[in-house]
């Protein structure tokens, strides 16, 4: 069922905002190779910040971008971070939230909502750990360009076989969709998808790992643990209710799951975070897109008739009265099960994807604030929402990229697990730490033994203290492209990657690749290789946190 919805989504051009990834001439781009001794392929927050300390460091260096923006999610909705513990961030990473607190610590910023009179909302220290998307790029653009950093926008890389060049062990070279030839001594593979890792042909991975492979007890199918975003209500999945001959519903799978702890390929869910507003000035109304059809809602308007209220719970405030909307509940932001082919989708394919996901929940904004069968205290209240007029202007105000919150993941020498969060495993040649929930979203809806919808996937549980990341986990194996580091797509398991996948620490790990990348190229050695003594040295220095007393 949630494949023949796919498949339908796919053929419509629904979308308000543009998803195809653009090939466009870049800031003055020649024709000539362009070389670096760094070059970091990916412009999420994890890349700009890898980026910056490679120019702090003395070092040339490349930041290629897919896009024509900075940030990743970090500028696309995710202004409510993911923090865990404070006291973990350091580096760079926490230099960009004394950024935002910099910015908000002027009066005259707050234009559209005054400044909250409880500041700890916001404010913990000398940092501010939620800002508006807007706010976060040009903290971005800014540093880059005060650190003089080569920016390169637009160039997604060939994805074919001819797109990264190898030789003896080593990325030479990787060549954009416009034909544009990037050479240096070491890569940085920042994107969230390992796009240029598994163009390397380094080993990686895609979905769930069985409990037994590495130990683990929160990994592989987790229906009876699924207890949050779930189902609280009996809510009948057939289109005649009671008669599973007519077929089911919209949005459910007649898929039956593996027994719990077994390992299977599929993705948790993907979402775009929606920064949304209830200040009538800078408000835009919601659209209704070309390919609405009202019937993929109809398990939420079952669930709402079955007395569930709850859809406003994560409207996260952030400044100047918008929010970060992330998924709350059952049936949300969240397309369950429609994204399985993306990590190792053709460009194509994650362009339909996108497009699928966007009138997904185009198409649920419209269908809470205007569709009849929707209580009218929600529609009411979902009137008061819309877009913000001053985020995301080029895309009629829809966020430029959806939240992929796991695609590949490196298989190294190397892989962080279960165990090593919590403390129950020795973690070697510690670079930054993590300290979030071990949070997986949910990965499939199905039928269950007594005939009603339940989601499965959902985990969010405290690894119970701040975990050293290793250094082990951001190379790739010995043997395996002894020029690349990958601090986002990195060697962690399903539930392990979970808690690490927060862009705080992907800024962190930005950091550490380039202070490791410097040292590669200053003792021409792989990075496998790298003398950790002196990377630790230097990762003390610049303010990383690499340990935390209990």
């Amino acid at each position: 069922m949630i494949h023949r919805i796919l498949c339908r989504a796919l053929a419509a051009a629904t979308c308000l905002a543009p998803t195809t990834m653009a090939v466009a001439q870049a800031d003055a781009l020649p024709q000539s190779p362009m070389s670096a001794d760094i070059v970091v392929y990916g412009c999420t927050s994890g890349g700009v910040v890898a980026a910056i300390e490679a120019r702090r460091l003395g070092r040339s260096v490349l930041l290629v971008c897919r896009e024509d923006y900075l940030g990743g999610m970090s500028t696309n909705g995710l202004g409510w971070s993911d923090t865990g513990n404070h006291r973990a961030i350091g580096g760079l990473s926490l230099d960009f939230y004394r950024k935002v607190k910099r910015h908000y610590d002027d009066a005259a910023v707050w234009v559209h909502a005054p400044r909250p009179a409880r500041a700890e909302n916001f404010v913990d220290g000398d940092a501010m750990w939620q800002f508006e998307p807007k706010v976060g790029e040009r903290i971005y653009e800014d540093w880059a360009r005060e650190a003089g950093v080569t920016i390169v926008r637009n160039q997604p890389l060939d994805r074919s076989k001819r797109g990264v060049e190898m030789a003896g062990g080593k990325i030479t070279a990787f060549h954009s969709k416009s034909g544009q030839r990037f050479e240096g001594k070491v890569f940085i593979d920042a994107t969230y998808e390992g796009d240029l890792m598994a163009g390397a042909g380094v080993r990686f991975t895609v979905g769930r790992e069985a409990n037994a492979t590495y130990g683990e007890t929160l990994n592989g199918v987790q229906l009876e643990n699924t207890t949050n975003h779930q189902f609280t209500l009996d809510v009948d999945p057939y289109r005649v209710p009671g008669d599973p001959r007519s077929g089911l519903v919209p949005r459910v799978s007649a898929e039956r799951p593996a027994p719990d702890g077994t390992a299977d390929t599929k993705i948790q869910a993907y979402t775009y975070r929606m920064c949304l507003t209830d200040v009538p000035a800078n408000r835009v109304p919601f659209a209704k897109p070309t390919a609405y059809d009202a019937s993929q809602y109809t398990l939420l308007k079952r669930y709402m008739h079955a007395g569930h209220r709850n859809f406003f719970q994560k409207f996260d405030r952030i400044p100047n009265g918008k929010t970060d909307t992330n998924n709350f509940g059952a049936f949300s932001f969240d397309n369950i099960g429609m994204n399985y082919r993306y990590p190792e989708g053709s460009d194509a394919e994650r362009a339909a994807i996108a497009r699928e996901h966007t009138t997904y929940q185009q198409g649920l904004l419209w269908f809470m604030a205007n569709d009849p069968g929707v209580p009218a205290e929600t529609r009411a209240e979902m009137s008061k929402w819309g877009l913000c007029k001053d985020e995301f202007v080029k895309t009629a105000h829809w966020p430029r990229e959806m939240y992929v919150r796991e695609a590949r993941r490196m298989v190294s020498d190397f892989v962080m697990a279960e165990p090593h969060l919590r403390g129950t495993r020795p973690m070697p040649r510690p670079i930054g730490m993590g300290s979030y929930n071990m949070d997986s979203h949910n990965v499939q809806r199905i039928v269950d033994a007594r005939g009603f919808v339940r989601n499965e996937g959902n985990i969010e549980v405290s690894p119970g203290r701040a975990y050293p990341i290793s250094y082990d986990a951001i190379v790739p194996r010995k043997g395996e492209a002894a020029n690349l580091l990958v601090p986002v797509a990195l060697s962690a398991s399903h539930i392990a990657y979970g808690s690490i996948r927060m862009e705080p620490v992907f800024m962190i790990l930005g950091q550490s690749a380039a202070t490791a990348a410097s040292i590669a190229i200053d003792e021409g050695v792989p990075v496998q290789d790298v003398d950790y003594a002196r990377l630790r040295a230097r990762l003390l220095a610049d303010g990383q946190i690499l340990e935390l007393a209990r």
